[in-house]
């Protein structure tokens, strides 16, 4: 028996209502490019929209013009979705809190995952979005998902119920370490200040 090795998230899809609410939410609050638009292949009866979320992956909704919203909040059963977050960085992330009052789209305000802030709000149909901003920049040639890792190895070590900020911060460390050389022999931290 063997792996099926995934190469990342291809797109998602989920099931929207009619067409126009769906681009007035993923492009025009969501600032997703609108890239094209067909028919439901499977299902002749639906639209099927594609939008750019920002990496050129894709994200893409089912419409059909009489379904409504069922659910205040998509169900939270097993085996279902509970949110879907899409990243954005600093300079926006201090934006979307006063964008999101703008149209009076309730929010959660503010929350510190230690690694990442987030904020949460449910689309027009009820499902949870997050948008998130992570606290750190992983070193050249590395990932966020390494340095996670690496600050999960650190947390454990420690004994930390959760992801903290030093613990990012020595994550860094370790990974430009191991992956840079240096003249030095001795790399260990010094005090040039006594």
């Amino acid at each position: 028996m063997k792996k099926i090795q995934s190469l990342g998230v291809h797109h998602i899809t989920m099931m929207g209502a009619d067409r126009q609410t769906s681009i007035d939410f993923w492009e025009g609050v969501l600032g997703m490019p609108f890239l094209f638009d067909q028919p439901n292949l499977d299902d002749p009866n639906e639209g099927h929209l594609y939008f750019d979320p920002g990496d050129g992956r894709l994200i893409t909704i089912f419409t059909n013009e009489d379904r409504k919203r069922v659910h205040n909040r998509t169900p939270m059963d097993a085996g279902c979705v509970h949110h879907v977050a899409f990243e954005v960085d600093q300079a926006m992330f201090d934006q979307v809190i006063p964008r999101l009052e703008a149209r009076a789209i309730g929010h959660s305000g503010v929350k510190d995952r230690g690694f990442m802030h987030s904020i949460y709000f449910k689309d027009p149909l009820g499902l949870l979005i997050e948008l998130a901003c992570y606290t750190f920049i992983p070193p050249r040639g590395s990932s966020h998902a390494e340095v996670m890792l690496e600050a999960h190895k650190l947390r454990v070590a420690c004994g930390d119920r959760a992801i903290g900020r030093e613990h990012l911060a020595d994550a860094s460390v370790l990974i430009v370490e191991r992956s840079q050389g240096s003249l030095s022999s001795d790399r260990d931290a010094k005090n040039p200040y006594r």
